[in-house]
């Protein structure tokens, strides 16, 4: 198990980190905002994050993930292909609960 100071100790060189799996993007809330895996992940030198907000459908989530990978490789902007990716997933499973828990935190380019 990687912790929240263990991550900050880690020098990282990343465009994008992933967090794909259900609730990565909790957090304990404090003045400052949240403070969980993503905020440490961005401290320790992360340009962007994505992260889980709610338990999600495997199914949906891996539709999902499969056209953001795809839509990433057509545009260098990871909020346009998150989007993009939202959309399309929306017209197979319509419920927002299936397709709006993940969320981009950082930079889009």
């Amino acid at each position: 198990m990687l912790t929240y100071n263990e991550i900050l100790d880690l020098k990282l060189n990343a465009n994008l980190v992933v967090l794909s799996p259900c609730d990565t993007g909790q957090g304990r809330i404090s003045a400052d905002g949240v403070i969980g895996l993503s905020r440490s992940l961005i401290s320790a030198g992360a340009e962007s994050v994505l992260v889980c907000l709610w338990s999600v459908n495997d199914k949906s989530t891996e539709f999902l993930m499969t056209e953001f990978y795809w839509n990433l490789q057509q545009n260098p902007d990871k909020a346009i292909a998150l989007r993009t990716a939202m959309l399309t997933t929306m017209k197979k499973y319509s419920r927002p609960v299936d397709w709006a828990a993940l969320t981009l935190i950082g930079e889009a380019e």
